[in-house]
């Protein structure tokens, strides 16, 4: 399973990445244990997962690394792999209002800050990571989920729910032991997602 492309063919700046098939695709959260056992077991995410809070869900595992620190960071020891319908996905990224205002997308500062207000989504485009961690030229999508959205993510949208912390532990401690081929092996296959064209800050795919 091979998470990058020919280096021959650069990466768009801003281009969603992803394990997907034609009706899914995957995410990924860190959590508790408390929340992340029971969502893994039950295969949706219980009662004690607060619906009404913006939740931020990221389709680069690397990523998802980053930000919990291989599963060792407080409350995002159990790292979930969350299969979601690619309809409500999309539905999502066309409902996004960008987190920081950027004058290639809004007419002004004024029409952000109204736009996302009224967003069920947010958009951040963040550096993405190598198994070092390290950042890298293209940028990895992170998207907030809130009020509607997140309803719907967590009782609509989401197929399957995987914990994945073993296989984290396992790809660290080949990185830690410089086996850097083992570790990409085993990685998740993240291929480009045809995300639609109405997504906020998308780069043009280069023919």
């Amino acid at each position: 399973m091979s998470h990058h492309r020919n280096p021959r063919h650069p990466e768009p700046t801003r281009h969603i990445r992803a394990a997907h098939t034609a009706t899914t695709v995957t995410v990924y959260q860190a959590y508790a244990p408390s929340l992340g056992l029971p969502a893994a077991r039950d295969g949706r995410f219980p009662p004690a997962w607060k619906r009404e809070r913006m939740t931020w869900v990221k389709p680069s595992f690397l990523w998802m690394m980053y930000r919990c620190g291989w599963a060792t960071k407080p409350d995002q020891e159990r790292v979930l792999a969350i299969e979601i319908d690619r309809a409500g996905f999309d539905w999502a990224l066309r409902h996004a209002c960008l987190s920081h205002y950027d004058p290639a997308v809004h007419p002004d500062r004024a029409a952000w800050k109204a736009q996302l207000l009224t967003s069920p989504a947010r958009i951040q485009w963040d550096p993405e990571r190598d198994l070092h961690l390290a950042p890298l030229p293209h940028r990895s999508l992170q998207l907030g989920l809130a009020g509607d959205a997140s309803r719907r993510y967590a009782d609509e949208w989401t197929v399957a729910i995987r914990d994945i912390t073993p296989l984290a532990h396992e790809i660290h401690a080949l990185v830690r032991a410089g086996d850097t081929a083992a570790a990409t092996a085993l990685l998740p296959e993240e291929r480009p997602y045809p995300a639609p064209a109405e997504t906020p800050g998308l780069s043009p795919v280069p023919a």
